[in-house]
Formats: structure tokens, C-alpha cells, sequence
């Protein structure tokens, strides 16, 4: 029996999605553990896309799929995924479905809050995708949220949501000069929601414990990557949640000890959306190349994705971080066709090497990398079933990252389909 916590190692976009979705097969239950509509995890089954934001990746596989008390809930968000799954002859009912009783709702307030924030911060905007994420888990952190168990008590939830808005709409009005909002409509709209909803909501940790009990396989599904810690990321331009894997007990509610493994999924060069620091971001036509090629586009907000090398610094502090029992390499296959490759290996600052990925942003924004050189590959390597079938180079350079980060491959990925991939040793069996 395996339990297993899939968790990105970059600034997210490293295609956790299809990675889950592959060894979702081998679970039971797939559950998401933090974040919210802010994350989409991408997935391509015969040639067919499908974006997800909040529901488990392992839908497609007709898992049971769990979305936990770590994750804050946008209920329209949900609901047309619902929809879109539904419509695409998808299982998406109570059966297949759940939601934890214990996750916080994304209120109107939160998103018009988020809005008004960055609109106010002008140049020096962190680049939050204005979804009301940070919010709502501010509410949370405050000990004013609204759960989606509150939704089972109409009484309940008016109350909460007729508390807290007058501060809200004072602080809406007053300090971004933004209409306030119409509490009966925010409390009509979710009560609509709610009944939607309330056959989907359950005390998912308790559904967990059982599956454990008789035997059961799960598969922990993180959003964003390791750098967007909210603890541990190039802070403040992180998300809001923790993204790393220990967060996959607290927001899925399960102790460590049941946890086996701990897949970090790594891209084999490195992106960014948004602000913050990226010392190995190319601003040439390689890096150019690099983003057409991979179609390096926000699956959630469809914004450009910054491109650079790999960068074994960052990889190194997320192989620590999250304790990394081996990763998954994605998007291999866009990197062919390159004479050369370079790989990160360190960083300088001020006539020094460094090793360790620095807290300091004004030092992290002055690091200067220190690159390796490795001979690139032509072959089109995206139909390849077995690693004794890659190209010299190719296996060369997913040597070199094993020996860099002393951690093992054991997935790779050379394509967006779920076929087009080589898997060295599945954790589930």
C-alpha cells in the first residue's frame, strides 16, 4: 500500500496535472490538499485537453476525488467545472466527488477585495491572479471565514456573511473607493450554491481514514510549485497557501506517518508567471524558443510564462523542503532540437558561490548564474517507450540532474499526452 504526495518544485506549471492524472490509475482516491482556482492543472487523454482548477486531476481516471479543508472554494468555479465535466460525459456526481465540510468559500468580497488591491499597488503589483485566494485565506487565518458547512445552516451562514460584510463594504468604499456589496445578493447567490452543493459535502478526512484502513491507495494532489510557499517561496510574490508536501497532511487531514513517497515534478527547463526573481531566466531567442515551443501560457490566466534553464539551486532547495522521495521530469521533449543545453548549478553573488537558495530577494535579484554545458539532442524523442531508447544526450542530461540534486527519475515525461511517457518505477506498485 502507497500514499503518495505529488507537489511541484519550480514556481508551479511543472505539469502536476498529467502526472497525477497517469498514476491516478494506480489510486484510489485522489485528493487536493490547498490552494484554490488560482492553480490549473492541464491534462491530454487521446489528443483531448482538459484544464481542471479545483477538482482533482484524477477525475478522468473515475477515481473518487476529494477536495480538502486546505483548499479555499470559489462555488461557481466548482460548479462549472462540474458542468463542463458533466457535458464531456465525465462522472462528476456525489459518488465520484467530495468536498470537505471544513474548506472555506471564496465570497464575492474576497475576489473584489483582491482586485482593488493590486489596482492601488500600481508598478509594484505581485501579480495575484485576482481570484480572491489571498483573501480568503486571510479570513481564515482571522478566524472570520465561511466553510462550506456553514452553507447547511441557512440561519448560520446569513448570520456570518451579514457580520462581516459591513466591515468589508467599509473597507471596499472608504479605503479603495469601491462599491460595496449587496448582502441579500451575495446570500441569495449562495444559498442557490448551497443547494447545488450539499450532496457533495462530507467530512472527507474521515473518508480518507477508511480508505487507509481497508487498503487503499491514495494520491495527494498539491497546487502551484514549492517557490510559491507561502512559508518557504520568494515571499511576497508567492501564493497564499503552503505549497509543499507537509502541507498535504494538515490540509487533507491525515497524519505524517501515512505518507510513502513524495514525487517532486520537475519541467526540464524552468518557468515563472508573474513577478518575483528568476536568476535563470533567458531574455535571448533561446528563451524564446523555449516558450513557443512549450506553449508556456498560464493554464488559469493564459499570461506568458517566463523561460530559463533548468536551475538545480531551486531543485536542491525543494528536494529538501519537501523531502523528496524521487521526480517526475516534464516536457523533455521541448528542449530537442537545441546544439546546447545549460544547466544551473549555482549561483554568485558578490565573488561568492552559492550552493543554497538565498531568503534575501535583494540577494536572490543579484545572483548572477553559474551554468554547466551539455551537447542538446535532434531526435524527436515524444513517441520513445522505453529510457534504453533515448538518444546519448538525453540520458545524459537526466544523469546529470540525478547526480545534482541526489534525487532518482522515475517518470519521464516527453509529451502532453498521458501515453507519452516512461515510467522507470511506479510508486504504486
Amino acid at each position: 500500500m502507497a500514499n503518495v504526495v505529488i507537489v511541484g518544485t519550480q514556481w508551479g506549471d511543472e505539469g502536476k496535472g498529467k502526472i497525477v492524472d497517469l498514476l491516478a490509475e494506480h489510486a484510489d482516491v485522489v485528493v487536493r490538499f490547498q490552494g484554490g482556482n488560482n492553480a490549473g492543472h492541464t491534462m491530454v487523454v487521446g489528443g483531448e485537453q482538459l484544464i481542471t482548477h479545483l477538482i482533482p486531476s484524477g477525475i478522468l481516471q473515475q477515481k473518487i476525488c476529494l477536495i480538502g479543508n486546505g483548499v479555499v472554494v470559489d462555488p461557481a468555479v466548482l460548479l462549472e467545472e462540474i458542468d463542463h465535466l458533466a457535458n464531456r460525459n465525465v462522472d462528476i456526481s456525489p459518488n465520484s466527488l467530495k468536498i470537505s465540510e471544513k474548506a472555506h468559500l471564496i465570497m464575492p468580497y474576497h475576489k473584489q477585495i483582491d482586485h482593488a488591491r493590486e489596482e492601488l499597488k500600481g508598478d509594484k503589483k505581485i501579480g495575484t491572479t485576482g481570484r480572491g485566494i489571498g483573501p480568503a485565506y486571510e479570513d481564515k487565518a482571522t478566524r472570520r471565514g465561511v466553510r462550506f458547512i456553514d452553507l447547511l445552516d441557512p440561519q448560520e451562514f446569513r448570520e456570518k456573511v451579514n457580520a462581516i460584510l459591513n466591515e468589508k463594504n467599509f473597507y471596499l468604499k472608504h479605503y479603495f473607493s469601491a462599491e460595496p456589496l449587496d448582502g441579500a445578493q451575495i446570500i441569495d447567490q449562495y444559498e442557490a450554491y448551497a443547494e447545488r452543493l450539499a450532496p457533495y459535502i462530507t467530512n472527507t478526512s474521515i473518508i480518507i481514514d477508511l480508505a487507509i484502513k481497508n487498503g487503499q491507495q491514495i494520491l495527494f494532489e498539491g497546487a502551484q510549485g514549492t517557490h510559491l510557499d507561502i512559508d518557504h517561496g520568494t515571499y511576497p510574490f508567492v501564493t497564499s497557501s503552503n505549497t509543499i508536501a507537509g502541507n498535504a497532511c494538515c490540509g487533507a487531514g491525515v497524519g505524517p506517518g501515512v505518507i510513502t513517497d513524495v514525487i517532486g515534478i520537475v519541467k526540464a527547463y524552468t518557468t515563472r508567471v508573474g513577478k518575483g526573481p528568476f536568476p535563470a531566466e533567458l531574455f535571448d531567442e533561446i528563451g524564446d524558443r523555449i516558450q513557443k515551443k512549450g506553449a508556456e501560457f498560464g493554464a488559469t490566466t493564459g499570461r506568458k510564462r517566463r523561460c530559463g534553464w533548468l536551475d538545480t539551486v531551486i531543485l536542491r532547495n525543494a528536494v529538501r523542503l519537501n523531502g523528496l522521495t524521487s521526480v517526475a521530469i516534464t516536457k523533455l521533449d521541448v528542449l530537442g532540437g537545441l546544439d546546447t543545453l545549460k544547466i544551473c548549478t549555482s549561483y554568485e553573488y558578490k565573488g561568492k558561490i552559492l550552493y543554497d537558495f538565498p531568503t534575501s530577494l535583494k540577494v536572490l535579484d543579484n545572483c548572477k548564474p553559474i551554468y554547466e554545458t551539455l551537447s542538446g539532442w535532434s531526435e524527436d524523442i515524444s513517441a520513445i517507450k522505453e529510457m534504453k531508447e533515448l538518444p546519448l544526450n538525453v540520458k545524459n542530461y537526466l544523469n546529470r540532474i540525478e547526480k545534482l540534486i541526489e534525487t532518482p527519475i522515475q517518470i519521464i515525461s516527453l509529451g502532453a499526452d498521458r501515453s507519452q511517457t516512461i515510467v522507470l518505477k511506479n510508486p504504486f506498485q
